[in-house]
């Protein structure tokens, strides 16, 4: 069975090979323990995080079609908006996590989180386009400190054999977020300017920081390094040298590019004939991220018992079964579609970060970040990429599109699944 495996403070969250700072700790890993108060404030905090990360992240997807309207934008112009922000979080995280581990975790989360929603405030402001662009462009950078820190920060400092549930909770926290922020932004808009939406919610997102501030325990295992550009490029390569690794970066790729692509066009589909469904309406149908909350930290756990290889390939076909059935010009099918795309993605994404902390052996906090570079790179190439499809083909078109990545996502799963597995070693206590 595949579990995490702990690690020496050195070997879990080393962003390169520089001398260590001095540090007074123990150099035996002390971990949270599930049942204990600093696991509850821990993941309360993750969770907060999470919460506000995916909320200020995602809050303009259900706003793309009147958005489009307002500035006489097409599909794909008016996804740039959530591509924007994606893309430079994806660079931001090559260089966030390697500062984490000079600066440390709680502190550039901490800082990430607070910026992001200053310039979601920001946003609210500009009158322009070009001036919205530039501001959800400093979200995303922004919003890598956390995206690149968390799942470090829970590998260091989570006892190893409750990670994949910790991990789970935590990416339930971001499916809060992403369901939170599109449905509060949905909804709203039919009341007030897009504007106001935006300014509302960096103010939710200014609290939802201060609260991840006060809960989050300061990190045990922890060990700070120098930041060296030599030693920093040989622990990106270094990762590449893992025969798991390279796939599992490719596998954040094409699962988020094929959600985001769902999620980005979905609301041009139901505003359109036969549904015509209303702003409101559409904002709704991020309850579907329900599903997303209660698959995450299950299916992590369930992988935790029966190992990621047997559950990751099916976890995936749900999403695929789930893309069919949004197929159907029927709302009540295309909603249990949604349903099961979104459980399975979330699932899907729970296992392959927990197997991420898993394989990296060294520089864990460099593979952290090169998952998710090229998780939130798919979410900006096929998010905007999409937009040539529907436009082309309509939804069948985008279907299309979205079950090619699916399917190559699959075929990487069954072939994960067949490589050997690394030695558990265990820690002494």
């Amino acid at each position: 069975m595949s579990q995490p495996v702990p690690n020496a403070p050195h070997e879990c969250v080393s962003a390169n090979f520089g001398e260590p700072a001095p540090r007074s700790v123990s150099a035996e890993p002390v971990y949270i323990q599930k049942g204990t108060r600093a696991f509850l404030r821990t993941i309360l905090a993750m969770c907060s995080g999470g919460f506000a990360t995916f909320a200020l992240l995602y809050c303009v997807q259900p706003m793309m079609p009147m958005l489009a309207q307002q500035f006489d934008l097409s599909a794909a112009q008016s996804s740039l908006i959530l591509s924007v922000s994606t893309i430079t979080l994806a660079v931001g995280l090559l260089i966030t996590g390697p500062l984490s581990d000079a600066l440390g975790r709680k502190p550039v989360m901490v800082v990430s989180l607070l910026a992001a929603a200053v310039f979601t405030v920001g946003s609210a402001l500009m009158p322009t386009w070009e001036g919205v662009l530039v501001m959800r462009a400093l979200v995303g950078l922004a919003l890598s400190g956390l995206a690149a820190v968390a799942m470090s920060y829970l590998s260091e400092e989570i006892d190893p054999l409750h990670l994949g549930l910790a991990m789970g909770v935590y990416i339930g926290g971001n499916a809060i977020g992403g369901m939170s922020g599109r449905l509060l932004s949905g909804v709203l808009v039919d009341f007030m300017s897009w504007h106001a939406v935006l300014g509302t919610l960096g103010g939710l997102g200014l609290l939802a920081g201060a609260a991840f501030w006060r809960l989050l325990p300061e990190s045990r295992n922890f060990r700070p390094r120098s930041l060296r550009p030599r030693s920093l490029l040989q622990g990106y390569t270094l990762q590449f040298r893992d025969a798991g690794l390279p796939w599992l970066f490719l596998q954040g790729f094409l699962l988020m590019g094929a959600f985001v692509t769902l999620f980005n066009y979905i609301g041009y589909r139901l505003i359109e004939a036969p549904f015509k469904l209303d702003q409101t309406s559409i904002g709704l149908l991020s309850i579907v991220y329900l599903s997303g909350i209660y698959s995450s930290a299950q299916v992590g756990a369930l992988a935790d018992k029966l190992g990621r290889r047997k559950v990751l390939w099916a976890v995936i076909g749900l999403m695929l079964a789930g893309l069919v059935l949004t197929l159907f010009d029927v709302l009540p099918v295309i909603l249990v579609g949604m349903l099961l795309f979104t459980f399975g993605f979330f699932g899907a994404h729970s296992v392959s970060s927990s197997w991420i902390g898993r394989r990296a052996t060294q520089a864990k906090g460099q593979a952290s970040s090169l998952y998710l570079f090229c998780y939130y790179l798919g979410s900006s190439v096929a998010g905007t990429l999409g937009g040539v499809f529907w436009q082309a083909g309509g939804w069948d078109g985008l279907g299309l599109f979205i079950g090619s990545l699916l399917l190559i996502s699959l075929a990487v799963a069954l072939h994960l699944s067949r490589l050997q597995a690394l030695p558990l070693a265990m820690p002494s206590r």
